[in-house]
């Protein structure tokens, strides 16, 4: 049998030049109940732990600094909420994950931007009360009850950048079954505003042959880049849009685009949550987070071992605004 298609699978892009690197699984061990939150051994990680300290360890630091201030919450999916595993379809999201979501969601601001489809991504999370960014940012929905504050700016609805490439995108996935029907594992995930092909369970030997299947395909097509991450290859618009730009776009929708007292806190393990964390940092105001149990090149001023890491956090997160109430305007 040759590939398969599917409608969800892990999404992590990079620049596709340059050498492959990062392709563990990414696969959590351990849980924070009744243990120590303690980096594992791994050789660099407490060097590396200096420039990007941990941010539960940091929790009473970060905190002083969002006293008084409007905290916005934005959560990665994938490797943040829920483990990376083999098969994209059981990347579930823990009840406990669910429970702090939604109990942040009550008091902050929450968006969920995944590069999964917007539909698989709230399929996994389950809540009303958060908004959804799917493919990357350019597929945002949001929550039932803020839809009647965004009509004020025209957003009500889904907000889609790309939506004019749909028939390309559409066009393009069928020449990509047939370009690659003959490789043993490979895997198309339909992402509606891209497209992913995914080579976890190719044959090592025909990783290259892949790539260069691919590859043909989209280099004469200026409509079109190609990114690469963590076994996998994905066809997107080629519109100057991203994680980041998603952030900007919901914090203008929530009026806080221009606001002095918002901190943005964006929690994600990928090279596409880079984005959102350079926003961040040229804000100057905010905390990016990165999840990582291995030392990676990052922007992020903090950072988070596994999913059971940020999940600690988020109840920390949740309990400080519920004591810290009488500070919040």
């Amino acid at each position: 049998m040759g590939f398969q298609i599917s409608h969800s699978n892990k999404q992590k892009v990079k620049p596709f030049f340059g050498r492959e690197n990062d392709d563990s699984d990414g696969t959590i061990n351990g849980s924070v109940k009744g243990r120590e939150l303690s980096p594992p051994d791994v050789a660099g990680y407490d060097s590396w732990l200096v420039k990007h300290p941990s941010a539960l360890n940091s929790f009473d630091s970060i905190m002083k600094e969002a006293k008084g201030k409007k905290v916005v919450v934005f959560l990665d999916y994938d490797g943040t909420l829920s483990p990376i595993v083999e098969d994209p379809d059981k990347a579930f999201m823990s009840a406990e994950m669910r429970a702090a979501v939604r109990e942040v969601a009550k008091h902050f601001p929450t968006s969920i931007i995944s590069g999964r489809s917007r539909d698989k991504v709230k399929q996994f999370v389950q809540l009303n009360n958060v908004y959804y960014a799917g493919s990357h940012g350019m597929d945002i929905m949001a929550p039932p009850r803020a839809v009647k504050s965004c009509d004020k700016k025209g957003n009500e609805g889904a907000f889609q950048p790309a939506k004019l490439f749909l028939p390309a995108i559409q066009e393009i996935s069928v020449e990509l079954v047939d370009k690659i029907k003959d490789i043993q594992g490979a895997r198309i995930e339909d992402n509606r505003f891209c497209i992913s092909v995914h080579y976890r369970q190719v044959p090592p030997e025909d990783h290259e042959i892949l790539k260069e299947k691919v590859k043909s395909l989209v280099e004469n097509r200026a409509e079109f880049r190609l990114t690469q991450g963590k076994m996998v290859l994905e066809v997107r618009p080629s519109i100057e849009w991203n994680k980041g730009d998603a952030l900007n776009y919901m914090l203008d929708t929530l009026g806080f685009s221009n606001a002095k007292d918002v901190l943005p806190l964006y929690i994600g393990d990928d090279r596409t949550d880079e984005d959102a964390f350079k926003v961040i940092a040229a804000r100057r105001e905010g905390f990016p987070i990165i999840v990582s149990s291995t030392p990676k090149d990052t922007i992020a001023w903090y950072s988070l071992r596994d999913p059971p890491e940020v999940l600690a956090f988020l109840l920390r997160l949740a309990k400080w605004r519920k004591s810290e109430m009488p500070f919040f305007k």
